[in-house]
C-alpha cells in the first residue's frame, strides 16, 4: 500500500513540474512551437482546459494553471491523509 502512495506522489510531483514548465514556456517566443513545447501541451492541455472554462484570464494574465496546480496538490494531499486512514 505504501509503494502505491508513493508511485502516486510521485506522478502528481512530476506532472505538477510539467504543468510548470509548460506554464514557463509561455514566456518565450515559439516555445510551445517545438517537438518539446507540443509534447507538454498534449499532456497538460486537456487537464488545463476545464479550468480555462470555469476561470477567466485577468487582462493578460491566465491565473488558470496556477488553480490547477493547486489543485493537483491539494489531491495529493488528499490522497496522502486517505492513505493514512487506510494504513
Amino acid at each position: 500500500m505504501q509503494s502505491v502512495l508513493s508511485i502516486l506522489n510521485t506522478a502528481i510531483t512530476f506532472y505538477s513540474y510539467a504543468l510548470i514548465i509548460y506554464i514557463l514556456l509561455s514566456w518565450f517566443p515559439n516555445a510551445r512551437e517545438s517537438s518539446f513545447g507540443q509534447t507538454l501541451a498534449k499532456l497538460c492541455e486537456p487537464y488545463l482546459e476545464p479550468f480555462r472554462k470555469i476561470i477567466p484570464p485577468l487582462g493578460m494574465i491566465d491565473i488558470s494553471p496556477l488553480v490547477a496546480i493547486i489543485t493537483l496538490r491539494l489531491a495529493q494531499s488528499g490522497i496522502q491523509v486517505l492513505f493514512g486512514m487506510v494504513a
